[in-house]
């Protein structure tokens, strides 16, 4: 049976996780989806449900997606629905988990990498975070939850941008830019939002690509997408803090303690050093490390080595091979909570050939 993929959706409370919920689970999309619900408010239960089965609370929609409340822990959820679909007792080719507005996405992604059982029915697709363009500003300021989901994502949808001025979506895009740059950011309404942009979109896939916004470092902007132009960098002046590589004084800038920084280098890592770095980093900053990603230069092989890790867990796989006039480098981004980037970069630079 092949994995059943998984989506994270997340968001501060009031952001409209609910509404984009019903709509995909309303439109006629013939794909049956499982919801798994933190919280099941009365609200969210439609007149179109058929079929009610108490005691196992998973409710059955007219289209074929079902609900289900987690009573127990989310690993006993998953591991019931993965039994009931193995024994055909319920159809449904995807999951959607709809945490608590307060929650921490990260022990939710870490169900699936962590637990094994898990992990041989699931696989986790991405992280998708809500963001409220009319309450942000003050959650983001008061809130490290509504830091900590803008730190984990991988799709960030701006909800009731519709309710605020232009200048206020766009400060406020260029404040979550800093916090994630990773993550492609987009206004919705009302939950409008194509099914494609919240399904399979591979969040948490090992693939070559590491996708960083090109406005994130300067030197990035010739690059993003295309092959490297041989531009080498001194590590530090390559990674600094994002906020000095955007001219003009109209975004206020906010110190958030979540914060991300890259490093590039067109020296290759040596595997041992590197290994060693990292282990060390992941077992003191693991809780305070969010999301971190890499595409490798690695001596010793000549293909790209691709890793990446959510809080303590990492893990890595070869990817393909360097092409013949592609510039070797290593590019890594790194997204978590008052990180010590000097330390950091200072590792990395000493785990060089």
């Amino acid at each position: 049976m092949s994995l059943i993929p998984a989506t994270i959706l997340t968001g501060f409370l009031g952001s409209g996780k609910t509404t984009l919920l019903k709509r995909v689970l309303a439109e006629a999309h013939g794909q049956k989806i499982a919801v798994i619900e933190n919280e099941f408010g009365e609200e969210n239960i439609d007149s179109d449900i058929l079929v009610s089965d108490t005691k196992e609370q998973i409710i059955q929609m007219s289209n074929g997606c079902i609900c289900c409340t987690i009573r127990e822990d989310l690993r006993e959820t998953l591991q019931m629905l993965a039994a009931k679909k193995r024994k055909g007792l319920l159809e449904f080719d995807r999951v959607v988990i709809e945490t608590t507005g307060l929650a921490d996405p990260g022990p939710v992604a870490q169900t699936f990498f962590m637990d094994d059982e898990i992990a041989e029915s699931f696989l986790l697709d991405s992280i998708l975070t809500l963001v409220d363009a009319k309450h942000a500003a003050r959650q983001l300021d008061d809130r490290q939850e509504a830091r900590r989901q803008v730190g984990f994502a991988d799709q960030i949808f701006i909800s009731k941008s519709d309710l605020v001025s232009k200048d206020e979506t766009d400060a406020l895009m260029h404040r979550l830019k800093h916090m994630n740059p990773r993550a492609p950011q987009r206004a919705v309404h009302f939950g409008d939002v194509a099914l494609s942009e919240v399904f399979d979109l591979r969040g948490f896939n090992l693939n070559a690509k590491l996708d960083i916004d090109p406005d994130f470092l300067k030197d990035d902007a010739h690059d993003h997408g295309q092959d490297h132009t041989g531009h080498a960098h001194a590590p530090g002046e390559a990674c600094d803090h994002p906020s000095h590589a955007h001219g003009g004084g109209r975004h206020h800038h906010h110190d958030d303690d979540v914060k991300s920084f890259v490093f590039k280098s067109d020296r290759a890592f040596d595997p041992a050093k590197l290994e060693d770095f990292l282990g060390a980093i992941v077992n003191i900053y693991g809780p305070r490390m969010l999301r971190y990603k890499g595409v490798l230069f690695m001596k010793g092989t000549e293909r790209k080595v691709i890793f990446q890790g959510v809080h303590q867990l990492m893990g890595s796989d070869l990817g393909p091979q360097w092409a013949q006039d592609e510039l070797r480098c290593s590019k890594m981004v790194f997204i978590g909570i008052d990180l010590p980037k000097d330390i950091l970069l200072q590792g990395l630079e000493q785990s060089l050939v």
